[in-house]
């Protein structure tokens, strides 16, 4: 049985954001089924001031309980203690290609989404085990107080990409210090920047494969 992809997304939280990355695949393949996108955060710490709007939106457009968050910033200043060098580093889940998290989940509340490729919860199976939070090696997950279901950052998978827009962090940063897009996408603002700046990720080691990239 042959689905209409653009339908079945449609359905999905993938929702407008995807349907503009479908376009420019399909403009330059012509069997295109069973396309996923391999969606990808990069931060530039280079234009972060520090001011903390990514985390208010972050919170208030997820709901996030007051005192909790799903990212952060860490501030990270020079040995010398020069107060105009100071530089930020986003702190939040990675969400890794083999995912520790996903691996350990014994509910399968923890998932990687099959339409975007991106780790996320089902709160609806979530048992409080904390196995996820215990398997994750960015210490970044947490139980929401509220849903008592653990949480982490799926770049807004089921708010603002559900209606085509891009990560509320992504749209309230003063500084376009982070960017978002799709990697399989060569015109993509993501792939263009990672082709043309140097980058790091954290803790490669691990053999999580992070999808969040920090440019140096």
């Amino acid at each position: 049985m042959t689905i209409d992809r653009r339908k079945f997304l449609a359905g999905t939280a993938l929702g407008a954001v995807t349907a503009v990355f479908l376009d420019k695949q399909e403009a330059k393949a012509g069997n295109v089924s069973g396309y996923n996108a391999r969606f990808a955060m990069i931060f530039d710490q280079n234009k972060c001031v520090g001011c903390g709007a990514c985390k208010e939106a972050c919170s208030e457009t997820n709901h996030v309980p007051a005192g909790q968050l799903r990212m952060t910033l860490e501030r990270q200043s020079p040995l010398d203690g020069t107060p105009g060098n100071r530089k930020y580093v986003r702190v939040s889940c990675q969400q890794c290609s083999e995912p520790p998290c996903v691996r350990v989940c014994p509910t399968g509340a923890a998932h990687i989404d099959p339409a975007t490729n991106i780790v996320t919860m089902d709160n609806s199976r979530c048992v409080g085990c904390k196995y996820c939070i215990a398997g994750c090696p960015y210490n970044v997950r947490f139980i929401n107080e509220e849903t008592k279901a653990a949480e982490n950052c799926d770049f807004c998978l089921h708010t603002k990409l559900a209606i085509g827009e891009q990560p509320a962090c992504v749209a309230d940063c003063i500084g376009r210090a982070r960017h978002f897009g799709d990697l399989d996408d060569p015109n993509s603002e993501v792939s263009r920047l990672l082709a043309s700046r140097e980058y790091t990720q954290l803790h490669t080691e691990f053999g999580t494969k992070p999808s969040v990239y920090y440019l140096v």
